[in-house]
């Protein structure tokens, strides 16, 4: 998982920190929509929210019907943050760009994987994705 110098601990004023959150999540009825130029800006926009919050990515991969992200986040962060911050923009600005998204009622699912990172096995993993194909 990336440059181990990004899980050393932090320091700050106040606290010694390492959160590290692995989210997954999928496009609403799983379809494999996330190609191509979609993909690509998919993963710009994830990239440019984290970016912008102070978030550090320490993976990203953009799949054709699901998102993996493992990113650093400050204490006061929650996995449900960093998610609802990356699917509501990539959201809005993918249906906006490219109109072949907005067939589906909405682009992403409502649920999403999360785990603080550590031994999440990769059959957990793909449950959680394989589930995903009836919302």
């Amino acid at each position: 998982m990336g440059n181990n110098k990004n899980l050393d601990y932090q320091h700050d004023e106040h606290h010694v920190h390492l959160i590290v959150y692995h989210l997954i999540w999928c496009p609403k009825r799983r379809r494999k929509v996330l190609v191509n130029q979609i993909g690509a800006r998919c993963e710009a926009l994830i990239r440019q929210k984290c970016e912008e919050k102070g978030w550090t990515i320490l993976e990203l991969a953009v799949q054709p019907d699901h998102v993996h992200l493992f990113v650093r986040v400050w204490p006061s962060v929650s996995a449900a943050d960093v998610v609802k911050e990356c699917k509501g923009l990539s959201a809005y600005r993918l249906r906006q760009e490219f109109p072949e998204l907005l067939k589906l009622p909405s682009l992403w699912t409502r649920s999403y994987f999360a785990s603080t990172a550590g031994n999440v096995s990769s059959e957990t993993i793909q449950r959680y994705i394989a589930a995903q194909s009836t919302s």
